[in-house]
C-alpha cells in the first residue's frame, strides 16, 4: 500500500532552504549535542518525505534543528510527526543554551515536567556550569529577537498584556499557597500560550516587553519548583531564563535571576555559590537596574556572607542594600518587584542576623518584619514567624520561642511549600536540647499533625 507523501515536512524544509543532505547533518549534528549517535542520511530524509514513518527521537532532534535554522519554534507535529515528542527528551537544559533557540526547546521540555516527579536528568547543576553560566551572561550581548518569523497574525501590545496580567496572577497564587498550588495550570499556559509568541512576528518594541514578561513568567516556574522542593528542575529553569534574559538585553532580569540562584545555593547550603551567583548579580545589575532592584541584589549577598559568618561582609552588604533602598523611589520599577518593600528588606535583615547568630538584633528585626509584612504574603510571613522563633531560641527564651513557632505551624498548613517545612525541621532539630520537655513534646505533635492534615488536603 503506497504511503500519503509528508508535504508538512516538505513545506518545512523548503521555508528553512535545507537539502535532504543539509537535514541529515543538521539532525545528526542535534543528536550529538545530546549525546546520540545517529547515522541519519539524504536517504532516510527522502524516505521520511515519501510518507515514512520515523523514530520518536529522531523526529524531536528534527525538529531542533530546523527550529535552530528558521528562528522559531518547530514542533514534531510541524513535520507531520503528530505522535513524536515536541523537543529532543535527552540531557535537556544541562548548561547554558549557546542560542535562543536552544533555551527556547529546553523550556518546552521542563514545562512537560511535575516538580513532585523525578527529573528527566536527576543530576545538579555542577561548579563550572553554574560558573560559565554566569561569566557567559555577564560579558553577554544581546542576540537580537527574530522579528521576522512569519506567523497567521503579528503579536502586539495586548498580547504581552495578556502574559503580564497571568504572570501576576501566578506570582500572587505562589506567594499565599505555595508553589505546587496551580503549577499544572501555569506550566500549560507558559507552554501553550506563552513560548508560541515567542517564535511568532512582532516589532521590536512587542518583542522587548514580550521577552521581558516571558522571562517573569519563566522565573515563576523555576521559583514554584525551588519552593516545592525540585531543585534540579528548579536549576534547569534559571538557566534558560537567564538566557532569554540575555537574548533580550534584559540585565535587570538577568540580575534577578542570579540573586534566585543566590537564594537556592544559600537554601542548599552551598555557601560559597551562593556568594559568587550574589556578587555576580550586584555587579552584573550596577548601572542597569532600579535602586530597588539593587538593594534586593545587596541584600542576597549579605545573606550569602552571613551564612559564611562574614560579619563584616555582610554588614556591608546590608548597609549598601539600605542605602540603595533609601532611593527606590526615584526608580521605574518593573512590576515583578512590587514584592520588595520594607518588610522584604527587614525580613532579610532577620535572616542575615539569625546567621551570624546574633539573636538580640535578629528578635527586633524579626518581629519588625511580621508587622509589616502583608497577610497576602502567607508564605513569607511564616517564615519570618520561624526566624523569630529561631532568633527566640538563640537568646534562650524557649517559651517564646515555642509560641511563635505554634503560630506558625497553626496559621501556614495550607502552604504546599518545602521550604517553610525546612524552617520548621531546622527549629524542631534546634529544640532537640529540650526533647524530654512537655512543652517541647507538644509542639512536636502539632507539627505531626499539621503535616498530617496537609497530606489529607
Amino acid at each position: 500500500m503506497s504511503k500519503d507523501p509528508n508535504h508538512r515536512l516538505a513545506v518545512v524544509m523548503a521555508e528553512a532552504g535545507v537539502s535532504n543532505k543539509g537535514l541529515a547533518k543538521r539532525v545528526r549534528d542535534v543528536a550529538q549535542r545530546h549525546g546520540e549517535c545517529l547515522g541519519t542520511t539524504h536517504v532516510a530524509v527522502q524516505r521520511w518525505l515519501n510518507g515514512g514513518g520515523i523514530q520518536r527521537q529522531t523526529a524531536a532532534f528534527m525538529a531542533q534543528a530546523l527550529s535552530e535554522k528558521l528562528g522559531r519554534r518547530v514542533t514534531s507535529n510541524d513535520l507531520g510527526f503528530p505522535g513524536a515528542p515536541t523537543t529532543a527528551p535527552t540531557n535537556i537544559g544541562t548548561g547554558y543554551a549557546r542560542s535562543l533557540n536552544e533555551a527556547l526547546a529546553t523550556l518546552d521540555s521542563l514545562s512537560h515536567q511535575r516538580p513532585e516527579d523525578e527529573p528527566t536528568d536527576p543530576s545538579p547543576l555542577s561548579d563550572s556550569e553554574v560558573h560559565s553560566a554566569a561569566l557567559s551572561w555577564l560579558v553577554s550581548r544581546p542576540d537580537g529577537l527574530p522579528t521576522e518569523a512569519p506567523a497567521r497574525r503579528p503579536v502586539g501590545m495586548r498580547d504581552v498584556a495578556a502574559v503580564r496580567t497571568a504572570a501576576g496572577f501566578f506570582m500572587q497564587l505562589d506567594f499565599q499557597f505555595g508553589g505546587g498550588h496551580a503549577h499544572k495550570a501555569f506550566r500549560h499556559y507558559f507552554r501553550e500560550d506563552v513560548l508560541p509568541l515567542l517564535s511568532a512576528s512582532y516589532s521590536s518594541r512587542v518583542g522587548d516587553a514580550l521577552f521581558q514578561a516571558a522571562s517573569e513568567m519563566s522565573q515563576l516556574l523555576a521559583w514554584s519548583a525551588y519552593d516545592g522542593g525540585n531543585h534540579v528542575l528548579s536549576s534547569r529553569y534559571m538557566l534558560s531564563t537567564l538566557r532569554l534574559a540575555q537574548a533580550a538585553g534584559d540585565r535587570m532580569m538577568g540580575a534577578r535571576i542570579l540573586t534566585n540562584m543566590s537564594h537556592q545555593a544559600n537554601y542548599l547550603r552551598q555557601v560559597p555559590r551562593a556568594i559568587m551567583l550574589a556578587r555576580a548579580s550586584v555587579e552584573g545589575g550596577r548601572g542597569h537596574a532600579t535602586p530597588r532592584a539593587m538593594a534586593l541584589f545587596s541584600l542576597h549577598e549579605a545573606r550569602a556572607l552571613s551564612a559564611a559568618g562574614d560579619r563584616k561582609g555582610a554588614g556591608h552588604a546590608m548597609n549598601e542594600a539600605e542605602a540603595f533602598f533609601e532611593r527606590a523611589d526615584t526608580g521605574d520599577d518593573p512590576g515583578w518587584l512590587s514584592y520588595m518593600d520594607e518588610a522584604e528588606l527587614v525580613g532579610e535583615f532577620c535572616h542575615c542576623f539569625r546567621d551570624l547568630d546574633q539573636g538580640p538584633e535578629a528578635v527586633r528585626f524579626a518581629e519588625r518584619a511580621i508587622a509589616l509584612t502583608d497577610p497576602k504574603y502567607a508564605r513569607t510571613l511564616g517564615f519570618c514567624r520561624m526566624v523569630l522563633a529561631q532568633s527566640h531560641l538563640l537568646n534562650g527564651d524557649l517559651e517564646a520561642a515555642l509560641a511563635v513557632a505554634t503560630l506558625a505551624v497553626e496559621e501556614s498548613d495550607a502552604l504546599q511549600s518545602a521550604r517553610f517545612q525546612r524552617y520548621v525541621g531546622d527549629f524542631q532539630a534546634a529544640l532537640s536540647a529540650h526533647a524530654r520537655n512537655p512543652a517541647v513534646r507538644r509542639f512536636n505533635e502539632r507539627v505531626r499533625d499539621a503535616v498530617t492534615q496537609l497530606d489529607d488536603e
